[in-house]
């Protein structure tokens, strides 16, 4: 295992030296396994599934299978109630991904126009609440706080005003702009 800055942090960060550079994640990130959790929520939600493959590049003898949560976030944007059961999920993960910041952050921006459920809203809105008590203000939490502005805060602001590590700038920098903008009335 490699050491230093550059250490593998996830299983979801790979080699890609090969011919095939397949950026999708493994586990329970992986391509195949997003397609069958897409096709179980499209039939309990009774919605037709849309079938989801991989944006590839090919170009001198190289392929790059690229990340299928591009076309998650693609079909939350047309309000696919499968694909947005995924994305929460997704904002749900704290591993890291190949082009995550980027995918978290646009599948954040997707929620926030999507038709999002009372249930959806409050998962998010725990999500996002215990990770700002954690400490745990990724890079992503520039469309994290838009979408938990537009949702609201609701009940959880007394838990989250009083428990946020005010000592911490970079939790504050959110928290004072949650206070500004999304503090219930």
């Amino acid at each position: 295992m490699q050491k230093g800055p550059n250490q593998r942090r996830s299983p979801h960060i790979g080699n890609y030296a090969g011919v095939h550079v397949d950026y999708n994640g493994v586990g329970n990130w992986s391509a195949e396994t997003i397609r069958e959790r897409y096709e179980r929520f499209a039939a309990a939600l009774g919605t037709k599934p849309s079938q989801l493959i991989s944006r590839c590049h090919s170009e001198s003898g190289r392929t790059w299978v690229y990340p299928l949560m591009e076309q998650i976030i693609t079909l939350i944007d047309a309000d696919d109630k499968a694909a947005i059961e995924i994305g929460i999920e997704f904002i749900h993960e704290d591993d890291h991904f190949v082009f995550g910041r980027i995918l978290k952050s646009n599948t954040a921006r997707a929620l926030r126009r999507a038709s999002l459920t009372t249930m959806q809203q409050a998962r998010i809105r725990k999500r996002f609440v215990d990770m700002m008590l954690r400490g745990q203000v990724p890079h992503e939490w520039h469309e994290y706080k838009r979408l938990l502005r537009h949702i609201g805060v609701g009940s959880l602001w007394s838990e989250l005003a009083g428990g946020v590590d005010r000592q911490n700038p970079y939790v504050m920098r959110y928290f004072n702009y949650l206070d500004r903008f999304a503090r219930p009335s």
